[in-house]
């Protein structure tokens, strides 16, 4: 389950300056987006598939945006972020 799967990662993530996980499964790293601005990092993620049918076109798309402020004292700067 993704519980499990995010758990795992925390576990393995031995870094107690973690700030968030963000679940970007089915997104390649070109379609995320991570800023850090007024005290908070945005991370966002879209994707966009586009088919050709019988019936017509088809688009599908799909994002996540997440916000997560900065806890005080954590510079701007500071912040790294890895996929």
């Amino acid at each position: 389950s993704m519980q499990r799967r995010l758990n795992r990662m925390l576990d393995s993530s031995h870094d107690d300056k973690l700030l968030a996980l963000v679940d970007v499964e089915g997104f390649v790293p070109k379609e995320i987006t991570v800023t850090v601005k007024d005290g908070k990092v945005k991370v966002l993620a879209e994707h966009r598939e586009e088919h050709t049918t019988p019936r017509g076109k088809e688009c599908n798309y799909k994002n996540i945006m997440k916000e997560i402020s900065l806890p005080p004292g954590v510079s701007e700067d500071e912040v790294t972020y890895s996929l």
